[in-house]
Formats: structure tokens, C-alpha cells, sequence
């Protein structure tokens, strides 16, 4: 069968890629668009041929013109909850772009919606689609660095309007003109540095980690005047094995996927008879062991088969009748937004806080 996808809202510019991969798969189609601003579409429109009667500004018309298999939704953070709750009645599967929620709350929200339909709900973490970082967890579980005892992620890019699907680039001086009007830099829409990419750490922080949940969260984020989200958040957070760090940075002095800045995008791991470190798109890891202690390189793992990309993971799923594991799970995933959460709230209060429910 072909599957029938349709792209549910253009806020984040991962639903150019995603869409690709759609339109790339054999047996997927882009089926259908929707976004209240057909200008945010035109890009897509035009990329991938899709026809007018596949281009809806209004919901409703977008979902009667189905029945979808799969919907990629693509929203400001602050609306996952809702766009989720509107499309769950329409039995498709949902593919989230990442970060899940805007709160712990709103996930529960989700997931609740979900119940019942029969239908899968997976969230895309684009760094678990990272050789490297595949390679790392492979290492971990086969205890090549014995007990893990604390992951340190520093993550980000130069910001998030600096490029558009494709990575295409956008010059600085448009940057700073989208500013004042991009959901990115609004607190009621989920913008921010730590809720766009906090996440990443906190959810393949969590698969490294077994699923366990932290302990406690001590966060701190910068105050820059004229922006009123954060663009650079530290936390420490405390496991019952040890500490960990989760940083997350607006401001990279290069894209991680063109040149991996200083500090280095991605993550380090410490073990109790070891050490690897996993940077963003390497081509291999870097280990050191107690019978090796000298720093060597173990070349990447190409990706599974199934893991090629989200849209063929996704189809995957909904062909063998299988639920999202891992990263993609929305109960693992619940976890780390409980960590985000937490965050959050510990920068705003300035002090350390139990783990939020």
C-alpha cells in the first residue's frame, strides 16, 4: 500500500526534511498541507509538486479532504497538546517533531488523546538518527565502559531562524529581522533555547540512562535585554548514580552539522571502567577503557535497517503493528520532559529542585 501523509502546520522547519524523506519513501505521498498561512506552505508547494487540492489554510477542510495514515505534525511547542487532541479523532498515527510538549502536562495531554485510537504516537528526536550517538549506546549496553554513571551533553546551533528546511542558509540580517514576530522568541509559544533543545539531552539522556529518572534538577539560563527567552541554559542534574549536565546553547559559533563548534556538539559519557565520547555527525566515537586507557576510535555503526530515517521508522512501525521504542517512545519521553520541566522551573525560581511529577 501507499501511505497517504499529510503535514500538519510549518512552524518548525523540519517539516521540509521530514516531508522529504516522504516524498523520497516508495510507498508514501505527500497527501495533503495545512497551515493557516499558505505563505509557509508556498516552499513545499513548490519542491515537492503538490497540487492545490492538497494545500488547506483551513483544518477542517484539510482532514474531511483524508482519510491520512499519517500525520506529521509541526507546530509551536505551545500548541503540540492541541493540534494532537484535534487530530486524534481522525485515527492516523502521529509523527510529533520534537520537543514533545511544552509541559509535562500537555504530554500527558497527548497521550491521553491517543489512548484508545489504536494508532501510534511517535516524537522526532532528529539526534537519534545520529550514527555516532547509536554507536555510543551500543557501546554502553555491551558494558564496554562498565556502570554509566554520568552523561554530558552540550548541544545547539548558531539559532533556530538561521536556517530553513534543507538547512538552507539565512543570512544574519534577516535573522535579526524575524526576530520580534518568530514564535521562537516568544514565551507563550514554548520558544527558548532550553525547550527547543534541552530535550535532546534530557530524552536520549534518559535511553542512555536505562529510563531512570533523576533525582533533582539545578538550572540556569542567560538574560539577554530585548529577548524575553532564554538563549543559553545549563543544568545539573543529580541520578541517584552520580551527576550529569544538560546544556544547551543558541549561539554556536558553527552549525554542529557544518562544523562542529569548540565546546563540542554532542555528548560524553563516564562509565565505571570507561569513557566515550560521541560528537554530533562523527564518523567514529572516541574511547578510553581501563584495559585501553589511551584514547582510541571505534568507527560509527551505519543505521539499521528499519532506522534510516523518521518517516521510514515510522512505517515500519505501522507495518509490523510495532510501538516506538527508545527515544521515540512518548513514555520515555515523558520522563525527560519532566527533566526539562524542572529545568525550567529551577532557573526560574534560581535553586535546586525535586524532580517535578
Amino acid at each position: 500500500m501507499v501511505y497517504r501523509v499529510v503535514g500538519i502546520s510549518f512552524d518548525h522547519m523540519h517539516m521540509g526534511d521530514l516531508l522529504r524523506m516522504v516524498h523520497e519513501h516508495p510507498d508514501a505521498e505527500i497527501a495533503g498541507l495545512y497551515d493557516p498561512d499558505r505563505s509557509k506552505m508556498l516552499g513545499a508547494i513548490d519542491t515537492f509538486s503538490v497540487s492545490d487540492d492538497r494545500v488547506f489554510t483551513d483544518f477542517d477542510a484539510c482532514m474531511a479532504a483524508g482519510p491520512y495514515d499519517l500525520a506529521i505534525l509541526c507546530c509551536a511547542t505551545a500548541d503540540h497538546a492541541e493540534m494532537t487532541e484535534r487530530l486524534a479523532p481522525h485515527g492516523v498515527h502521529i509523527h510529533v517533531e520534537k520537543p514533545f510538549a511544552a509541559s509535562a502536562d500537555d504530554a500527558r495531554r497527548m497521550m491521553k488523546a491517543m489512548q484508545g485510537t489504536g494508532k501510534i504516537m511517535s516524537i522526532n528526536w532528529p539526534l537519534a538518527w545520529v550514527e555516532s550517538h547509536l554507536t555510543a549506546k551500543r557501546l554502553i549496553d555491551e558494558g564496554m565502559i562498565g556502570e554509566l554513571r554520568e552523561v554530558h551533553f552540550y548541544d545547539g546551533n548558531r539559532g533556530p531562524l538561521f536556517h530553513l528546511a534543507d538547512k538552507v542558509e539565512v543570512s544574519p540580517e534577516e535573522v535579526e529581522a524575524q526576530k520580534p514576530d518568530s514564535w521562537w522568541y516568544k514565551k507563550a509559544s514554548g520558544g527558548g533555547a532550553l525547550l527547543d533543545y534541552m530535550g535532546y539531552g534530557a530524552t536520549l539522556g534518559t535511553w542512555y540512562m536505562g529510563g531512570e529518572a533523576p533525582l533533582e534538577v539545578t538550572c540556569t539560563i542567560d538574560e539577554v535585554p530585548g529577548i524575553e527567552v532564554d538563549q543559553h541554559a545549563i543544568a545539573v542534574v543529580r541520578y541517584a548514580r552520580g551527576l550529569s549536565k544538560m546544556e544547551t546553547r543558541w549561539g554556536t559559533f558553527t552549525d554542529p552539522w557544518t562544523i562542529n563548534p569548540q565546546p563540542m556538539c554532542g555528548f560524553v559519557f563516564v562509565g565505571s571502567d570507561g569513557t566515550i565520547c560521541s560528537p554530533d555527525y562523527a564518523p567514529a566515537v572516541t574511547v578510553q577503557t581501563r584495559a585501553k586507557p589511551e584514547k582510541h576510535d571505534i568507527p560509527v555503526d551505519p543505521l539499521p535497517e528499519g532506522r534510516g530515517d523518521a518517516i521510514a521508522y515510522i512505517l515500519d512501525l505501522i507495518d509490523r503493528g510495532a510501538q516506538p521504542e527508545g527515544p521515540f517512545d512518548p513514555a520515555l519521553c515523558l520522563t525527560a520532559q519532566r527533566i526539562v520541566d524542572t529545568a525550567a522551573a529551577s532557573a526560574q525560581q534560581k535553586r535546586t529542585l525535586e524532580l517535578l511529577p
